[in-house]
Order: structure tokens, then C-alpha cells, then sequence
């Protein structure tokens, strides 16, 4: 399922990941929704964020 990219950050979620397709300056998501995975994590270390999409290069 392809999320869509925002123009504007989505509030309240925080990303510092540039690499990030979705990374915006100022350390915002433009991610219309995130996914946070796995299910039963234990603590913040456990969980990745299943939205991440590797920024294309804009130099090709």
C-alpha cells in the first residue's frame, strides 16, 4: 500500500531519518499516516517504522 507524501508535515509526528522519502526539514514527516512495527515490542529499540521509504537520489 503506497502512503501518500503530504506538502505539509503531518503535526505531531517527529522524524530526524533524512533519508527518509517522507523526512521534511525541521525534522518533519510528510507521511499522510505512519506504520510502527512489530506488534509485542518491549521498548523503543524493538520498533521500526514500516512507512520508511529510502529517498531516491535527485542527482541521477
Amino acid at each position: 500500500m503506497a502512503i501518500k507524501k503530504m506538502d505539509k508535515p503531518n503535526e505531531g509526528v517527529r522524524c530526524v531519518v533524512n533519508t527518509c522519502e517522507y523526512y521534511m526539514a525541521g525534522d518533519h514527516c510528510a507521511a499522510e499516516q505512519i506504520q510502527v512495527e512489530p506488534r509485542n515490542a518491549s521498548d523503543s529499540e524493538d520498533t521500526d517504522c514500516a512507512t520508511f521509504v529510502k529517498k531516491s537520489d535527485s542527482f541521477s
